[in-house]
């Protein structure tokens, strides 16, 4: 069993002092290890000489258990919260958890040339992201959050990734209980950090959007310069009173930075960005309202941060959406929207009003939605109502646990038979191959979605070999 984040890139050596001083630990035995150290990683598996390996104990591993294996592989210090049987110099902690915190703390703070920006939200976090990222690689080095690493263990795993080149970082930060963020966010100490909405992800764990929103604002406490808020959002006035900055800067309908004649296409879209710098038009290479409103999320942080105008609209007209985010797959004579990263309820919507541009015979394939604890019949069957309701979408395929609550959803209304629902995905792709072989020689669109841990690229895929 090996812990989930990776281990860090090649980066500037760490002091044996260093190490000792940021996780404030003691040697065991006062054996001390010589030399510098490498870089500090969490999977025993790429430990060697010169790593620091940092014993994680999670509810189902403890990799306390693979020190011996990384001392036979070369490395000569683990960082432990207990003393181990093994021939190799332990640097003893109170929590290798709260450790790994402090590491990357320390290690933030190396780096004062960095600007960082600290971003959150229910969804739309990952495409803000990485069109930031697109704006701000252009100008200089940059890191950015890699895929989901923004808990409490990915966010100092990433910080540690940190090297002096780097001059800007965009670091994602999620929440999974209260506390996290605020956590986080005092680790990442950002200039620039604000909120992208409030939405329904994750409301099993918080009992509520407005456990969510006081969850989420905890992001406020941290920050050095400027505070970025969702004008639009329902929570935009209890988001401003968590603001403690003397600057803010808000975004979306109402705000300061936002889109004006917007215009939707199948596969991209078009928009003026309106800000306090002027404004320009932006040929963004993204299909629906919500990345319009991502893309203005994401001009008003770069805004914040010191970036002219048009190196914003530039980086966003070349950004690139990240896997499994509304990709566009044309195959054969189809055309596959691969949206599998992850779902809630309100990404669910904005993913079927761009199918619903799409060409030929529309096909909407959802998987559950997770994390919506004892809401989630409720959700699924308010979503399976307003799904068949949207105009141009022509079949929705529901899957897994919760497609009958969806599918009793779609029944609710006059568009009940453009539903069918299927409790997992070997049923599903009968169907599917069936669709496709009544309306040939028609052209078809399919959009495939569902929380993470339904994999619903995997029924994509399998109906793609049968064409």
């Amino acid at each position: 069993m090996h812990t989930s984040t990776t281990s860090t890139a090649a980066l500037e050596p760490w002091s044996i002092e260093q190490l000792q001083q940021a996780t404030q630990g003691y040697w065991l035995n006062d054996k001390k290890p010589v030399g510098q150290v490498k870089r500090i990683l969490t999977d025993s598996r790429d430990a060697e000489a010169g790593d620091a390996f940092l014993a994680l104990k999670g509810e189902r591993f403890d990799a306390h258990d693979f020190i011996a294996q990384v001392a036979a592989q070369g490395c000569e210090i683990a960082i432990v919260s207990r003393p181990v049987d093994a021939d190799i110099c332990q640097l003893v902690v109170e929590d290798t958890r709260l450790a790994l915190g402090l590491l990357g703390a320390y290690h933030r703070q190396q780096n004062p040339q960095l600007k960082v920006i600290a971003l959150t939200g229910s969804s739309g976090k990952t495409t803000t992201k990485e069109m930031l990222g697109s704006i701000l690689s252009r100008l200089a080095p940059t890191l950015v959050t890699r895929g989901n690493l923004n808990n409490d263990l990915g966010v100092p795993v990433m910080l540690l990734e940190l090297r002096p080149e780097h001059q800007y970082a965009v670091m994602e930060l999620g929440a999974s209980h209260q506390g996290e963020i605020d956590y986080t966010s005092k680790m990442v100490q950002p200039h620039v950090a604000g909120i992208i909405n409030i939405g329904t992800a994750h409301l099993g764990e918080f009992g509520g959007r407005d456990g969510i929103c006081r969850a989420k604002s905890e992001i406020y406490s941290h920050i050095s310069e400027i505070s970025i808020i969702p004008a639009a959002d329902d929570f935009a006035e209890t988001i401003r009173a968590a603001v403690k900055t003397e600057k803010s800067l808000s975004f979306g309908a109402g705000g300061e930075v936002y889109a004006s004649d917007v215009v939707l296409d199948a596969q991209s879209s078009s928009f003026t960005l309106n800000t306090p710098q002027g404004s320009k038009t932006v040929q963004l290479p993204f299909a629906g309202e919500h990345n319009v409103e991502n893309a203005t999320a994401a001009a008003a942080f770069a805004l914040a941060i010191g970036i002219g105008l048009d190196d914003i609209v530039a980086g966003l007209e070349q950004a690139v959406g990240a896997k499994g985010r509304l990709n566009f797959i044309p195959h054969k004579d189809y055309l596959f929207i691969d949206d599998t990263y992850n779902a809630n309820p309100g990404s669910m919507r904005a993913a079927a009003e761009v199918l619903a541009q799409q060409q030929g015979i529309r096909v909407m394939v959802t998987g559950d939605i997770g994390e919506l604890g004892s809401s989630a019949a409720i959700e699924h069957y308010k979503l399976g109502r307003d799904l068949v309701s949207i105009k141009g979408i022509n079949f929705v395929v529901a899957v897994g646990e919760f497609a009958p609550a969806a599918q009793e959803g779609a029944r609710s209304t006059q568009y009940g038979k453009k539903m069918q629902a299927f409790l997992n995905q070997e049923q599903a792709l009968p169907f599917l191959i069936d669709l496709i072989e009544t309306h040939q020689p028609q052209p078809m669109s399919f959009l495939f979605k569902g929380s993470r841990f339904t994999h619903m690229e995997t029924l994509m895929a399998a109906l793609m070999e049968k064409l």
